[in-house]
């Protein structure tokens, strides 16, 4: 219980974070946030761009060790959700509000994937939130699971390595960028939240919304 209290407490300080934890913590809170319903407050793709500077400026990690242990964690994060959308998918959706879960969430995925059919689980993989719930939806609608292991794969790759390698070679051409660490992180998180508020802007111009 301490070490999870220890773990909120450093979320706010992603170098820190990343520094305590290593491979490990980055690997683990990359498969909770694909892989379990409860890990869609988690940090996803500032951790990863942190991540990646962080190879290129005190290389405590190595970038292709990094992102090889992330894209099996992306990987395998999405499979786990798939299969709990694949067996509980009904319960899921009736399941009650908590802390760590909102119905909310799991309906504007299913609408996400409605409008983007299949290729949602590779364009989710940018969308906060999203990312969480795609696959644990594409298991309750039970879609062919080697067709959802080809995008679960591509997706995976795709956004691991887009991620961390932005950060890596930020760090490669601009000096002392670790100093000014949270405004990029500032510029990912307003871009990576760009898709929801395209969508949310696009449902309230609807007539009738």
């Amino acid at each position: 219980m301490e070490w999870f209290q220890d773990l909120f407490a450093r979320l706010s300080d992603l170098q820190g974070l990343i520094r305590w934890g290593g491979y490990f913590i980055v690997t683990a809170i990359v498969f909770a946030e694909t892989g379990l319903l409860a890990g869609f407050f988690l940090p996803g793709d500032s951790l990863l761009v942190t991540a990646g500077l962080l190879c290129a400026v005190d290389r405590s990690m190595n970038i292709w060790v990094l992102n090889l242990l992330l894209c099996a964690a992306a990987i395998i994060g999405d499979t786990t959700g798939y299969w709990i959308g694949y067996h509980f998918g009904p319960k899921i959706f009736n399941k009650e509000d908590s802390f760590f879960f909102h119905k909310d969430h799991l309906v504007r995925t299913q609408k996400f994937y409605e409008k983007h059919g299949p290729k949602t689980i590779v364009l989710a993989r940018f969308v906060p939130i999203v990312r969480t719930f795609a696959p644990t939806v594409a298991g309750a609608g039970c879609m062919s699971y080697k067709k959802f292991l080809l995008y679960n794969i591509a997706g995976g790759i795709g956004w691991v390595l887009s991620m961390t390698l932005i950060g890596f070679f930020l760090a490669r051409s601009i000096p002392d960028i670790e100093k000014k660490v949270h405004w990029v992180i500032l510029i990912v998180i307003v871009l990576s939240l760009l898709p929801i508020a395209k969508e949310l802007l696009h449902h309230h111009k609807k007539p009738g919304s």
